[in-house]
Parts: structure tokens; C-alpha cells; sequence
């Protein structure tokens, strides 16, 4: 009842996701670099001579170092302020595509 574990909506209404609001420099430099091994794993595919559509669909993406920052680290959403939310807001954005964005966002 009393103490560090008093009941609150917190505690009764089950996990509390604690997402900070932007990125560290660590998660940062760790998105560039999963961003630049995609992009030599489709190099290397490419390489490779293999023929695929979803080969065609991933050489028409840009490059990590062709992209802004505002595009490396944030994403289209049209319900945020600004209509733009950290990429870290996105579930599973570690496992997904994210390189476009809608023209003129």
C-alpha cells in the first residue's frame, strides 16, 4: 500500500514504455552503421548477378551517405507536430525499411 510499491496507474495498467524523446549519439552512430551494412549487403547482391524484384525496389532506395540527417533519424507522420517523429518511435524500426518519405516532408 505504502512505500516504493504503492498501486498507481503506472503500476496497475502494466508496463510503462519509457521512449526518450531523441535519440543518443550512441543509438545515433548505431543506426548509421545498420543503415551502411544494408547498403553492402545490397552491393554485394547486386555484385552477385542475381536478378529480383526486390533487388530492383532496394537499388532505388538512397544510400546512408546520400540521405539527410532529417531522414536518418526521423519519419513521416501525420499526426505529429511538425509531421515528424523519431525513427525510434516507430516499432521494430530497427528491422525496417525507412529511407522514404513522402515529397515535400
Amino acid at each position: 500500500m505504502f512505500g516504493a510499491f504503492r498501486p498507481s496507474h503506472v503500476n496497475l495498467g502494466g508496463l510503462l514504455w519509457k521512449t526518450p524523446w531523441k535519440l543518443s549519439p550512441t543509438r545515433k552512430a548505431n543506426a548509421r552503421a545498420r543503415l551502411k551494412k544494408v547498403d553492402a549487403v545490397i552491393e554485394a547482391v547486386r555484385a552477385s548477378g542475381v536478378q529480383c524484384s526486390s533487388l530492383v525496389r532496394a537499388l532505388e532506395l538512397p544510400k546512408e551517405h546520400e540521405m539527410p540527417a532529417r531522414d536518418k533519424y526521423t519519419i513521416f507522420s501525420k499526426n505529429a507536430k511538425g509531421y515528424r517523429k523519431g525513427i525510434h518511435k516507430v516499432p521494430k524500426w530497427t528491422r525496417l525499411t525507412l529511407r522514404t518519405n513522402p515529397k515535400g516532408f
